[in-house]
């Protein structure tokens, strides 16, 4: 521990030496092959993370704001930041940071070799990651950055945002050729950190951890995490907003992609807003925004600026319309694994059509369209069915934001031309895949997955389990295990006690009754108490609530069975439909068993698993979290894998969740 000790103190002295003062860059770095190479040749035996090799081109092509001088070592003021993409800042040191995880696949993004087999080593290169990715050093030619956006939240323009817990650390350029942004997130304040302090805490940054990764793994368009770090420096939280915080670790997550820029990236120009009276920090600065196009679309859509050079409008269309079709698909993913994003805001949409910013994410366990994962959308705005809507409603608000470079009207006509026939090509797209209908493409497919979900709703299935199984449903003329199929099937839907829970009144009788009663004689004053919607919703529970009392659970399994035997009927006549397409039976059977495999994942990262990592990690064991990560790694079936991976209290990850979990609540 010693020699780790001193090698620690050599390599954080190394760093800041070799830390650019702030506001001055350091060499520029050719992101090509060759240069890489001869950079790495130049030195000799470089450190693991001080190979890297920075080019950041974001702060040479958009303008950047030098902070007004301070106290040296100052945490950067809160405040406006006008004409300006970026704004220069500091991470804030942390009191013994100590790796909690690492992605090896996302590390090798970077170009970094294979972890080593010698525990010495792996303990010393695990020991670089906590000084670097903490922020308590920079690597040669890092140039922390906070960046300025602004967005529209739950639907309200909400003015300056920007990175309040996050800092553009640079752009790596591998030998490859690729180009990959370094974030850290948690880092301390930044001028967008408005009341705030810069931090994040253990338990969130765990869960954007894992679901960075699982969602890559998922085959869904992220970004990804790369370390997971946290410390000794603690700061209060109100978990649940209840009066009572409790102080938790400081912890940084590394994330990695092409681009953090957003949609809110580009209403940092917004003139005042007529619902709110705010405006963006930089309004009335076309100049600044027209740099901004100018790089997106040259470094993340070449091809488009290859084929469009002359014309920029014409350019700006079709930046658009792939803009437009990647979001369409991406949340087109989302809906096919049950994921629910949680905080759709315009600042949380990635301009390169990845998934970005995981907050109170959640996959979902029962099937329910209108699921809502994050306990703060008391609108359920961002409920699971409505993500398609609102995907759609954010990229209204970036056409807005785009104007005069790309005519509103033409905006608008690529909007309704694209998304909606983009969403739904894709979703039946995969949609076929789940359910294994891989030769013959009918028109009323759609109608059969619609029924399903139905189905799924009303029997209250797991939407993991329920799809997973679907690939052992047997097929032939004469198939052979139907009632152990159903039977399994059946035992995926939710017991008379989980719906119980489900629909458990939210409000008490007597609230709920002087509502009602308040409805009707002062709708004014009821308007600004409550909403129709919440009032309404209440009272289907309540009557939900009734029909269960009077349920018992043999009554409920034979509705179950009953609704689940009249979709199968359908399924199986449309696979038959789909065999006959096929020229041999036996290859057709192996086809749809290797895609509904490869399309339905038996691993997700549900709100439960998350926490029992969560609560080991506050004790010091962080072998769950890592576990974890292992698993989410391989999400879909494997040949020859073990048939399930328990967990430390006996419970199996593919299994259904046990009955507490309904009682998660995510903010």
């Amino acid at each position: 521990m010693a020699a780790l000790r001193a090698a620690l103190g050599a390599l954080l002295a190394a760093a800041r030496v070799r830390s650019p003062p702030l506001g001055q860059r350091p060499p520029r770095a050719p992101c090509s092959a060759s240069a890489a190479a001869r950079g790495a040749a130049m030195e000799p035996a470089p450190r693991w993370l001080a190979g890297l090799r920075f080019d950041n081109r974001a702060l040479r092509a958009l303008p950047v704001e030098t902070p007004p001088p301070g106290p040296e070592g100052a945490p950067s003021a809160p405040r406006p930041v006008p004409g300006a993409c970026f704004s220069r800042v500091r991470p804030a040191p942390l009191r013994q940071p100590r790796l909690v995880a690492l992605s090896e696949p996302a590390l090798a993004l970077l170009g970094l070799g294979a972890p080593p087999a010698d525990d010495a080593a792996r303990e010393a290169r695990e020991a670089e990651v906590a000084l670097f990715f903490s922020g308590n050093a920079l690597l040669p030619g890092a140039e922390p950055a906070a960046h300025c956006y602004c967005g529209h939240q739950f639907g309200q323009f909400a003015g300056q945002l920007g990175d309040g817990a996050a800092m553009y650390l640079g752009e790596v350029c591998t030998a490859a050729g690729e180009r990959w942004e370094l974030q850290l997130k948690g880092a301390g304040p930044t001028p967008f950190s408005r009341q705030a302090d810069g931090r994040k805490v253990l338990r969130s940054s765990i869960r954007e951890f894992l679901c960075s990764e699982a969602m890559f793994h998922l085959g869904i368009p992220t970004t990804r995490a790369g370390a997971c770090v946290t410390s000794q420096s603690t700061v209060v939280r109100d978990v649940f907003y209840d009066g009572n915080p409790k102080y938790e670790k400081c912890t940084v997550v590394l994330r990695i992609a092409s681009t953090f820029l957003r949609f809110g990236s580009f209403e940092i120009f917004k003139s005042a807003d007529e619902h709110t009276g705010r405006e963006g920090p930089s309004v009335g600065r076309n100049d600044i925004r027209v740099q901004m196009l100018d790089y997106v679309i040259g470094t993340f859509y070449p091809e488009i600026q290859a084929a469009h050079a002359d014309n920029s409008v014409q350019r700006n269309a079709a930046f658009f319309r792939e803009v437009t079709r990647r979001t369409a698909r991406m949340v087109a993913e989302w809906q096919c694994v049950g994921f629910c994003h949680g905080v759709l805001n315009t600042d949380n949409m990635s301009i390169v059509g990845l998934t970005i910013d995981y907050g109170p994410f959640g996959f979902l366990d029962r099937y329910d369209p209108d699921h809502v994962c994050n306990a703060s959308d008391n609108a359920g705005r961002y409920a699971y069915s409505k993500q398609p809507e609102v995907c759609k409603w954010n990229l209204q608000k970036l056409v807005e934001a785009l104007e005069p470079e790309l005519p509103r009207e033409l905006g608008e006509a690529i909007l309704a031309e694209e998304f909606d026939a983009e969403f739904r090509r894709h979703y039946l797209q995969k949609m076929r895949g789940k359910l294994g209908l891989v030769r013959a493409e009918l028109e009323d497919d759609g109608v059969l997955v619609a029924k399903l979900l139905e189905t799924m709703h009303l029997t209250g299935a797991d939407f993991t389990n329920t799809f997973h199984l679907l690939s052992s449903f047997p097929v032939g003329p004469e198939p052979q295990g139907m009632p152990e199929f159903l039977d399994a099937l059946t035992a995926q839907c939710a017991s008379l006690e989980e719906l119980k829970l489900a629909f458990r009144p939210q409000m008490d009788p007597r609230q709920l009754s002087m509502m009602l009663m308040l409805a009707q004689s002062n709708p004014q004053l009821f308007a600004l108490i409550g909403t129709r919607a919440n009032v309404t919703k209440e009272l289907e529970r309540v009557e939900q609530q009734s029909r269960l009392e009077q349920l018992s659970s043999a009554e409920l399994l034979s509705r179950n069975t009953s609704h689940w035997a009249d979709w199968l009927r359908e399924y199986r006549a449309r696979l038959e439909k789909d065999r006959e397409g096929a020229g041999d039976s036996d290859t057709w059977r192996a086809e749809r068993l290797r895609v509904m495999r490869a399309s339905n994942p038996k691993y997700v990262l549900r709100n439960y698993i998350a926490q029992n990592a969560i609560e080991a990690a506050e004790n010091g064991d962080f072998s769950e979290v890592r576990r974890v990560l292992k698993l989410l790694e391989t999400p879909y079936h494997r040949e020859g894998e073990a048939a399930e991976v328990p967990e430390a209290e006996g419970h199996s990850y593919g299994s259904k969740p046990p009955l507490w979990a309904a009682e998660l609540c995510v903010t």
